[in-house]
């Protein structure tokens, strides 16, 4: 199953792009261009379904989905 999580791309002025999501304040990545910013989308969603199975957090994303998540494109 595909989940679809907004994500904002903000450019920084040192260079590069943070990606953060309103819908999961704890996703937190970067990169140094918007492809290497959306590629570490994966890895980032992973680590917070991850958290969330942890700790009990009901969560919009599940733990075997959430890394297809970031195959959508996510500038969802």
């Amino acid at each position: 199953m595909l989940y679809r999580v907004p994500l904002i791309f903000t450019p920084q002025p040192e260079g590069g792009y943070t990606v953060t999501s309103p819908l999961l304040p704890e996703l937190i990545t970067e990169g140094d261009t918007l492809e290497e910013a959306n590629a570490n989308v994966a890895d980032a969603l992973a680590a917070v379904a991850e958290l969330y199975a942890e700790f009990g957090k009901a969560s919009v994303i599940k733990s075997p989905g959430c890394a297809e998540a970031a195959t959508l494109g996510c500038g969802i």
